[in-house]
């Protein structure tokens, strides 16, 4: 483990995702402590998707940058997480690539099982492409992104805009995606007691968002089945994380289909310890995230 953010995790807060309630409530307290983010060079509005129901997003838009977008989407298990818990790393996301993002507040489970958030997603980058030139994007540099369960959101949206002939998605930016409901890997078998997230969460966060329906690959992406077609990606992977292996694998799928891929394994971190940005390794993987962006949507 990086020494650095060893001595944080006895801070780590212990969520009980059999409480969403509750994990909602302490996620957003401790959100609410952090230090609010420079956004003087950006403009930032909130706005309303129509949809059914409409979706809620923040946008951010750089004074200065790239003529791209992303719609992205915040980690969380698909339980928990809003724009407001998410607002200083898209805040961050905008000011270090250069682009718009548009931060999706999908529905979360288990009140809003799959496929709400999936349609909330698709939703926001139908509009989003609807919506470039108000936006001042180039509609043919829209990306898709998320940490965690939104990554694997984000994933999900990329294989139906490809299925459904939908708009058409530049990049993916998937950090520590969730990916695959079965625990059949070797990461997901033996990190029990990793921090943050281990192995029975986010089985606990796969069975809230699913409940009892049978899972497709627009729901767990890593059971499709034809990976061809996709756009490319940037997928980041934490040693210590639970899905660090259906990342990767998913990773050498993309490249077997043909699809270009950016694939960063790194050391001695664990699932979300970039939002310890105290650590250098944090420091790190954010910029290496956001520059992974600009340089797809330049």
């Amino acid at each position: 483990m990086d020494p650095e953010l060893e001595a944080f995790i006895p801070f780590l807060p212990d969520l009980d995702l059999n409480d969403p309630v509750t994990a909602r409530k302490h996620v957003a307290e401790r959100a609410a402590a952090v230090p609010a983010p420079d956004t003087s060079a950006m403009d930032v509005e909130d706005r309303t998707v129509p949809a059914d129901p409409d979706v809620a997003v923040r946008i951010y838009r750089p004074h200065q940058g790239v003529r791209g977008a992303i719609v992205w989407m915040h980690g969380g298990g698909g339980v928990f997480g809003n724009l407001d818990t998410e607002h200083p790393w898209a805040a961050r996301t905008a000011s270090l690539s250069g682009a718009v993002v548009i931060s999706v507040n999908y529905r979360l489970a288990p009140e809003h099982r799959y496929p709400a958030a999936l349609d909330d997603a698709y939703a926001v980058l139908t509009w989003t492409a609807e919506h470039a030139a108000e936006l001042g994007i180039d509609p043919e540099r829209i990306a898709v992104g998320g940490h965690s369960h939104g990554a694997g959101i984000a994933a999900a949206v990329a294989l139906r805009a490809r299925d459904q002939q939908g708009p058409p998605i530049r990049f993916q930016l998937l950090n520590e995606p969730g990916l695959d409901d079965r625990e059949e890997t070797w990461s997901r078998q033996h990190f029990t007691a990793t921090p943050w997230m281990n192995r029975d969460k986010i089985a606990t966060a796969w069975r809230h968002y699913l409940g009892s329906q049978p899972a497709t690959p627009y729901a767990a992406p890593a059971r499709a089945t034809d990976l061809s077609g996709l756009p490319p990606a940037y997928i980041a992977t934490a040693e210590f994380c639970p899905n660090r292996d259906e990342d990767i694998a998913y990773a050498l799928r993309l490249l077997q289909a043909g699809v270009s891929v950016d694939l960063h394994q790194w050391p001695g971190t664990f699932h979300g310890s970039q939002a310890i940005q105290s650590a250098a390794v944090s420091q790190r993987q954010i910029t290496d995230l956001s520059a992974a962006l600009r340089r797809a949507l330049v």
